[in-house]
């Protein structure tokens, strides 16, 4: 939790970001996924600051238990001073002990986002699906947390302005934005209207930006010409070296010799591998995308 300090901005985390989405699609399937398809809604997790701070917090834990279809869980959320936002204590349960930072206590508004992260841990934890490395698994939560419906929260936490600034999450504010774009691009949901912050906003636009640009990578037929050009020339010489930045693509031969393309899917980013012959239609085996391509 970033408060009244620096907010890292960019996206530093990209590729740990892209194998989150991966993974989520290989361990719980499409068609789990698929049952993600509406968010947590605005109305789900309001908190007054009228309301009993303590019966509050429960119900929001209990709206984002029912959210992660969790219905054996029982949350039991706790304040006290601690450096990070919030903690959760991975046990076997039912019951799980949430300890959220006694700042939430005078920004209720929030308490929603910091539960939605750590509701998304027991439910990692419940898969047995992590990543090796505290950094790492944390992004892979803040990752599934904003895929699975639930992350707009964490996004809308953040706020700058020059006297003071706020972030939950390990990812940046570009980073947030840009899965918020790819469940978007996914579902066909606009979360944009249940922003509060302009930063949140200004975020996911730029998220937008770079999700599109996934949308646009050679050997995609809605390449741009750049990129179809540079396309070209690397399938002329048979060989795309990491040095390119950008390049996501690499060619190989087959058994045959005769060469194939290897190229992540725009939209869960399992690597597709399909011949060079001229115009293909591929079909990703692991979220169903239907791709038009010009190899």
């Amino acid at each position: 939790m970033a408060s009244d300090g620096p907010v890292e901005h960019g996206y530093p985390h990209l590729e740990t970001v892209r194998a989150a989405i991966t993974a989520l699609y290989k361990r719980l399937s499409y068609d789990t996924v698929r049952t993600f398809e509406t968010s947590v809604l605005p109305v789900d997790v309001a908190f007054c600051d009228t309301d009993d701070l303590y019966l509050g917090a429960q119900r929001v834990a209990h709206e984002l238990v029912r959210h992660y279809r969790l219905p054996d869980a029982r949350l039991i959320v706790s304040f006290r001073e601690m450096r990070h936002a919030a903690n959760v204590e991975l046990a076997a349960g039912p019951e799980y002990f949430v300890e959220l930072n006694d700042r939430f206590r005078k920004h209720r508004r929030d308490i929603g986002a910091a539960l939605a992260h750590e509701v998304m841990h027991v439910y990692l934890h419940r898969l047995d699906l992590s990543f090796p490395g505290v950094r790492d698994n944390e992004i892979l939560t803040d990752t599934a947390t904003t895929y699975l419906g639930a992350g707009w929260l964490l996004l809308d936490a953040y706020r700058e302005d020059g006297a003071s600034s706020q972030k939950l999450g390990y990812l940046t504010p570009e980073e947030f934005g840009y899965v918020l774009a790819k469940r978007a691009l996914a579902f066909g949901e606009d979360p944009s209207v249940w922003f509060t912050s302009a930063q949140a906003y200004t975020a996911y636009v730029k998220g937008m930006e770079l999700a599109r640009l996934d949308e646009r990578q050679p050997p995609l037929t809605a390449a741009g010409w750049a990129g179809r050009r540079r396309y070209a020339r690397d399938r002329r010489h048979g060989s795309s070296g990491p040095s390119q930045p950008g390049v996501r693509y690499a060619f190989s031969p087959d058994g045959g010799g005769r060469l194939r393309v290897s190229f992540p899917c725009p939209t869960c980013h399992q690597r597709i591998r399909v011949p060079v012959r001229g115009r293909v239609r591929a079909r990703c085996a692991l979220c169903r995308s239907v791709l038009e391509c010009d190899t």
